[in-house]
């Protein structure tokens, strides 16, 4: 159970929203349903969703016993960097879903965790799965964070709200930059009209984003950059690329014309984004002690570096 006082009054802010901001491990629907059921109660009644906090209220949050995982543990490799009780750090390969969905019940990295974890994994929210911290999209490779318990997704969870987390990528981004290095601060959002997909959005109705970026070597009609990523938004690296006019290779989504002209140059199609989480630090939630790892670059992402150098 967690209980705290409200400190100060939220009048344009529901409940769950409010709850959502304070426990980021837990997404906004799940508070929603939680509160609907009864589990967090307000100077002890129960209120809507739509309620908005007020300074001086106690809040009770009783996490309720995780239900079975609909997930099924299946047995596949995984390229482990570092393990311990409570955590573990992997190598994500290009190609493989984190989360089951529709078209992708099963072969995703859940299913994968549930085998290889055994029970040992965080109930956030009250569904019993692998406690994915933070996602990397299906063609991204490289570090990606797991909570084997709710105390430590909770920590790492605050540590990325905070953005206490050092996330480092490596791009082969469309075309020459004129500058070799340079901060994209654009805010995004969902795309007006095709909505699986996000935008940069100069209006109030988007969500900062900030990325750092330096180029580390300069290729054929590409260029590989590092990437710093300040804030955590969906496809951020890929959008603001996009946004300064060079996507990400290998990108339909956001880079489908400038892909097009890559290959044109050069007769290299790129098989997938080509987009790697290299590095990731952080303060292990127990020992208090900063880790940092790092995942070597796949080989596609080699062999697109061999066939583009000058």
């Amino acid at each position: 159970m967690d209980n705290f006082v409200v400190e100060k009054s939220l009048p344009d802010k529901r409940f769950d929203q409010f709850l959502r901001e304070k426990f980021p491990a837990a997404s906004r629907g799940a508070f929603k349903r939680l509160i609907e059921e009864g589990h967090v109660r307000v100077n002890g009644n129960i209120v809507k969703p739509t309620h908005t906090p007020r300074a001086g209220e106690r809040i009770e949050i009783h996490w309720p016993q995780p239900k079975p995982a609909e997930a099924q543990p299946e047995e596949m490799p995984l390229d482990i960097l570092f393990e311990d009780d409570w955590l573990l750090v992997l190598n994500k390969p290009a190609g493989l879903v984190v989360h089951p969905a529709a078209g992708h019940e099963e072969h995703t990295l859940v299913n994968a965790l549930l085998h290889h974890c055994r029970g040992s994994l965080s109930g956030i929210g009250g569904v019993a799965r692998p406690g994915i911290v933070h996602r990397l999209d299906k063609e991204t490779s490289g570090c990606l964070v797991v909570a084997k318990d709710d105390e430590t997704h909770l920590a790492l969870s605050k540590q990325f709200s905070d953005r206490q987390v050092e996330k480092i990528y490596n791009a082969m981004i469309c075309g020459e930059t004129a500058r070799d290095s340079g901060e994209i601060r654009a805010a995004i959002a969902r795309h007006p009209s095709h909505r699986k997909r996000m935008a940069v959005h100069d209006d109030d109705s988007g969500r900062a984003a900030h990325t750092k970026w330096r180029v580390l070597e300069k290729l054929a009609g590409a260029t590989l950059v590092e990437a710093r990523i300040l804030t955590g938004r969906t496809h951020q690296i890929r959008v603001h690329f996009q946004f300064i006019g060079h996507p990400v290779a290998g990108d339909k989504t956001y880079g489908a014309r400038q892909n097009k002209r890559l290959e044109e140059m050069t007769g290299y199609a790129a098989p997938r984004v080509l987009l790697h989480s290299r590095e990731l630090a952080f303060a292990h939630p127990r020992t208090s002690k900063r880790v940092k790892f790092e995942a070597p670059l796949p080989e596609d992402f080699l062999e697109a570096l061999k066939t583009l150098r000058r």
